[in-house]
């Protein structure tokens, strides 16, 4: 009797392995089991793994501060003291205001997705510089742990802004808390130049500058701004801290120094840094709103364009900052006309979002409805903007509470709400797992509609005459306080809720396909979770990342096509 090799009839197989099994799937390799070990994690040079320790350590801010926020509302429950003593609220509202501003809204689209997406976006391997990379987060890290070094040390009590000349003798740790946002803008600005020289070096072939994702555009706008405002900011920080360690007087007046020369720098960057936190946040809506109205982008040069002249027209606008503060008639209406032209960039995106809309097919999804938030918060927001613009108008509401509300509906709110969205946008990218729609969705309404019933009712408060930032106030307004940190805990609970459909998701979702979006954005091109050079072969972009005139181009990832994902 004659013996067959089955290896022969059946190349591939080993001698006398029964041809009628199944052979086994490719495994692949994604950026998350590309090594396990915690030392493979902290000594990446990925730039995926590094925007998830990003994303990772601003979540940390984000639950830092808003913790912080609910002490705030909880003390202002009555007319007097609630749960704490005044010196303790202030040093709250300061920190809170420090922790959200520098460790979680500046860093938490950028640093966090800016990092993981932008290679891909433009079909690159990693950024320019991986190594710099690696060392912007390390310096982010520690300046954060000098930031709560600061906190343990007591906290500091003269508000995010740092007024002179009070910040120059706050008994409070004044120092340390400077020196940790000072040490936290170097990660600002290595972030920015490394971003900028892989837009203008790492592009895929033929890929030019009209054909990038609107993503990559506002990541570059934000980086301009970053690595050129930021540097003010940390020489404005080193003054208050030398003033305030060796008494030198320079913003006190009685010596001859001038307080409005700090309110100059301090505003010529942090009216930037507004857009630090908001263009990036644009960004991600350009992203999700053609995705889920699978049409193309009603104009994409408008945006393009608009981005950059938010970039850039955003360094002429600190002045209405200072109306209040002696300026002549001459700067406060020029400051106006310029905030105002800004809004005029602003309304241009709304405008073109909103002709997407309306020309495409909407699918509503959970990154849609946080846009649906988003617009609402935006403009909503943008409105009392131009309104606090206006000189007249700014000197009622100067200092009260309407400034409170009209920069949490447009920063805190429209930064929040694009964060959300593109965590549950880009969640199947990232982890390869699909989240629970239905729970999503109401983890989205939730967060809008405590986020509305925290902030709206300090429009009326700030409108009535009650001053930000006062640990007592009249019985008058307690109705609005109260309802006010109602939904202060209701956001709150969103948030936890949110947290934990994306966790449970993260361990037991539902494996994503490649694309689960049908988007055409080059990102999508990649594997989900992609491998650590993101592609596995040299992308060609060969259409724009909104023609939705054809089906998609990409390829499929492994598991699409009978492989396997470890």
């Amino acid at each position: 009797m004659t013996t067959i090799d089955a290896g022969a009839l059946f190349p591939g197989r080993a001698p006398g392995q029964d041809p009628t099994e199944t052979a086994p799937r490719p495994v692949r390799v994604s950026y998350l089991t590309d090594g396990t070990t915690v030392w493979s994690w902290l000594a990446t040079t990925d730039h995926k793994r590094i925007g998830v320790l990003y994303f990772v350590t601003t979540v940390f801010a984000l639950a830092l501060g808003g913790a912080f926020a609910l002490l705030l509302r909880a003390e202002h429950l009555t007319p007097t003291r609630t749960i704490v003593d005044a010196y303790t609220y202030n040093r709250l509202f300061t920190m809170h205001g420090i922790v959200m501003v520098w460790l979680f809204m500046i860093p938490s689209i950028p640093a966090a997705f800016g990092n993981f997406l932008l290679p891909m976006m433009l079909g690159a391997k990693d950024v320019a510089f991986p190594r710099l990379n690696l060392l912007s987060y390390y310096i982010y890290l520690f300046g954060s742990i000098w930031v709560l070094v600061a906190l343990w040390m007591g906290g500091c009590d003269t508000g995010w802004t740092f007024y002179a000349p009070y910040s120059a003798h706050s008994p409070s740790a004044v120092v340390p808390t400077v020196f940790g946002i000072f040490i936290v803008g170097w990660s600002t600005i290595l972030t920015g130049m490394n971003f900028i020289v892989t837009t203008h070096t790492m592009r895929a072939r033929g890929l030019g500058w009209f054909r990038m994702p609107l993503f990559v555009w506002a990541m570059y706008g934000t980086s301009i701004i970053q690595v050129l405002a930021t540097p003010v900011l940390a020489i404005s920080l080193a003054i208050v801290g030398i003033d305030h360690a060796f008494d030198w007087g320079l913003f006190d007046p009685s010596r001859g120094g001038d307080p409005l020369l700090y309110q100059h720098l301090f505003w010529f960057y942090s009216h930037p840094a507004v857009y630090i936190m908001i263009l990036p946040a644009m960004g991600v809506v350009s992203e999700v709103v053609p995705t889920f109205c699978h049409h193309n982008v009603s104009s994409y040069r408008a945006i393009a364009y608009s981005t950059l002249g938010i970039a850039f027209v955003g360094f002429a606008t600190w002045g209405h900052h200072m109306f209040v503060a002696g300026i002549s008639a001459f700067d406060a209406g020029a400051f106006g006309v310029l905030s105002m032209l800004v809004a005029i960039f602003s309304a241009v995106k709304v405008f073109t979002w909103v002709f997407t809309m309306r020309a495409g097919s909407i699918v509503f999804r959970t990154p849609l409805l946080y846009f649906f938030a988003f617009l609402f918060l935006f403009v909503f927001g943008g409105m009392t903007g131009v309104a606090v613009a206006t000189q007249s108008l700014d000197v009622h509401w100067h200092d009260t509470y309407f400034v409170v509300a009209h920069f949490h509906f447009i920063m805190v709110g429209g930064t929040l709400t694009a964060w959300l969205a593109a965590i549950h946008y880009w969640f199947p990218k990232v982890t390869g797992k699909m989240y629970s729609e239905r729970w999503a969705t109401l983890g989205a309404v939730l967060v809008f509609g405590g986020f509305f019933l925290t902030f709206f009712p300090q429009f009326l408060l700030g409108n009535a005459g009650m001053p930000r930032r006062y640990y007592d106030y009249d019985p008058v307004y307690q109705p609005l306080h109260v309802t006010s940190t109602i939904g202060a805990f209701i956001l709150g609970a969103a948030m936890l809720l949110v947290c934990l459909v994306l966790v449970v998701a993260l361990f037991s979702g539902e494996r994503a396909t490649a694309n689960p979006w049908d988007s055409r954005s080059y990102e999508w091109y990649a594997p989900s979770p992609p491998p650590k050079h993101n592609f596995d072969r040299e992308p060609v972009f060969d259409r724009g990342p909104y023609d939705y005139a054809e089906p998609f181009a990409g390829p499929a990832d492994a598991a699409d096509a009978g492989g396997r994902i470890s």
